[in-house]
């Protein structure tokens, strides 16, 4: 038995249609985010850029991984602002900083100047998740949110998939100081639809869903000592490696390992990225189809994330071929095949966890994906500099996804979720 919420509690002043927009308005703002905080990579595949600021391997892995510095620290606070606050006026403010930041990038000189702006940017950012998954989670039935948490993550896909080539022809034409500049500033458009369309009653929302469904009052302290939740920080940091890695050092492997053009770079990243948005979105849709005709939502949404992490490790494959086209077709493979868990591993996280906790957890496992921004870019920097190749990164992106699939199997049952003690005391699901 799941945690449902039925479709009366989700009515507050938002009809059926708007609901939707909100959702892809949120998901274009996810992808203004990923714009942001991915553009500095294709930089840092430019060997003038690399001179001009004195950079080795480690040192790209440690610009690269800046922005997660705060942006980790403060996923768990900006979880309590917006379950405190709601989520029009905190993510408006945030907005505006980050675009600020993002194009300020323009004027550094320094590497310190760079990491500290990547920090900042960390900063800024931090709000977006938690407020996102916080708007869907009181809007959205269990059957609806697959496919709306599905959508919402296209944008952490097609930002990168956009970012990389555009930033890539942005800096073939202009140089990278203009885009930055242009990257930053052009994405503030977005403002003007959020502040129109998004009421500011959220902090009232998650009362209402907790009345209504009859959960019972569950402390934040009893939700973060759930196996749930510590199965969800475990695979949520081995999903996030592999992507933080495609975003960061991908690249760079492009370029140096394969030789490609910074332009063909775009086209592959591109490809990938947009694959993986394609295949979230479907299997978010897939798996709310399943639920609706009967299926457990536990059972669906894991299953679904566990093929996912099976397709991700196809790209060990494609890094141990000597032939160019076999490393690229894994590499566009792996990656959208790991879209099958996109949508289902965090809509799992909302059916298992309380609706009034949600923006907190969702910061924690924000928080644990940005660890792995952290984590990513420097052990691939690390790695590379002591081996001289990307073998060993490589192998180490099999091992964590093997991690997350082990800690799916075992941890994420809904015997284990927080609320299911309180709520059903007789419950012994377990799937």
């Amino acid at each position: 038995m799941t945690n449902p919420v039925t479709p009366r509690a989700m009515e507050s002043g938002y009809g059926g249609k708007r609901r939707w927009v909100i959702v892809g308005l949120l998901s274009l703002g996810m992808i203004i985010a990923y714009v942001s905080r991915t553009n500095i990579s294709v930089v840092l595949a430019i060997p003038s850029f690399i001179k001009s600021f004195n950079l080795s391997d480690t040192g790209r892995g440690m610009v690269n991984s800046a922005f997660f510095w705060a942006y980790a620290a403060l996923q768990i606070p900006a979880g309590w602002v917006v379950d405190r606050y709601g989520v029009k006026i905190p993510y408006a403010l945030s907005f505006v900083f980050w675009c600020m930041v993002s194009a300020g990038t323009a004027f550094a000189h320094s590497v310190t100047q760079l990491v500290t702006l990547r920090v900042l940017l960390g900063v800024a950012e931090s709000i977006v998740a938690p407020a996102s998954y916080r708007w869907i989670r009181c809007h959205f039935i269990e059957t609806e949110r697959g496919l709306a948490v599905g959508l919402y993550m296209t944008g952490t896909k097609i930002g990168p998939a956009i970012a990389l080539p555009l930033a890539a022809w942005a800096t073939m034409q202009y140089g990278w100081r203009p885009m930055f500049l242009l990257l930053g500033l052009g994405g503030a458009v977005w403002l003007v639809p959020w502040l129109l369309l998004v009421k500011t009653d959220d902090p009232q929302t998650a009362s209402l869903v907790t009345k209504e469904v009859g959960e019972a009052p569950v402390s934040f302290g009893r939700v973060m000592l759930s196996p749930v939740t510590w199965g969800t920080v475990i695979a949520t940091f081995c999903y996030m490696y592999f992507v933080y890695f495609c975003m960061t050092w991908m690249p760079a492997y492009f370029v140096e390992q394969r030789h490609l053009s910074l332009s063909k770079m775009g086209s592959y990243s591109f490809f990938s990225f947009g694959g993986m948005a394609i295949v979230a979105a479907l299997a978010g849709w897939a798996a709310d189809l399943m639920i609706g005709r009967g299926g457990n939502p536990v059972t669906v949404r894991k299953w679904f994330t566990l093929a996912g992490f099976a397709i991700a490790c196809t790209e060990l494959i494609g890094a141990q071929s000597s032939s160019v086209s076999t490393a690229l077709v894994f590499a566009v493979v792996s990656l959208s095949g790991l879209g099958l868990a996109t949508a289902n591993y965090w809509a799992l996280t909302q059916t298992l966890v309380p609706a009034a906790s949600i923006g907190r957890i969702s910061g924690v496992q924000n928080c644990a994906a940005s660890l792995a921004g952290i984590v990513a870019p420097i052990v691939t920097g690390w790695l590379k500099q002591e081996t001289g190749s990307y073998e060993a990164p490589m192998r180490a992106i099999w091992f964590v996804l093997a991690l997350g699939a082990l800690s799916y199997l075992l941890l994420m049952r809904e015997k284990y979720a927080p609320w299911a003690s309180a709520a059903e005391p007789g419950s012994s699901g377990g799937r």
